[in-house]
């Protein structure tokens, strides 16, 4: 049995963060020591660990929470949990792309300065008037 502070320091997630996903429901209730004390099992650690890798891949606490409800069942097809990481590779290849479009104009404002001054700054000019931007971003 771990407690709260193991569980903490073998999955890297925070002591607030693994009680948030119990009161979320993503970890069912641990059982209590005499003190009261929260003591959890390999079943909650392995748990917590699923959870600690979907959300380093950016999937939403609901897409989780569909995740593990497929677990239970694996007798079901996969394809729910093959459309979740569908969705988040979109996801993530549609901010991929919004940040490419950001180091652009980055780039752009910040090799447009040729002013000595602050008075004279293209990037606080930039920054200041949207319309000076090469493209939506």
């Amino acid at each position: 049995m771990f407690s709260i502070g193991d569980l903490s320091r073998r999955t890297g997630v925070k002591v607030p963060t693994i009680r948030y996903y119990e009161q979320m429901g993503l970890l069912e209730a641990p059982e209590r020591s005499e003190g009261n004390q929260r003591r959890f099992g390999k079943k909650e650690l392995e748990r917590l660990a699923f959870i600690r890798h979907a959300r380093d891949l950016g999937i939403t606490i609901e897409s989780i929470r569909e995740l593990i409800d497929l677990s239970g069942h694996a007798e079901k097809p996969c394809a729910d949990a093959d459309r979740i990481a569908r969705e988040q590779l979109q996801s993530v290849r549609a901010r991929i792309a919004q940040l490419r479009r950001l180091e652009k104009e980055l780039e752009r404002i910040a090799t447009c300065c040729t002013g000595e001054t602050v008075g004279d700054c293209y990037v606080i000019r930039a920054l200041s008037d949207h319309g000076l931007c090469d493209s939506e971003h």
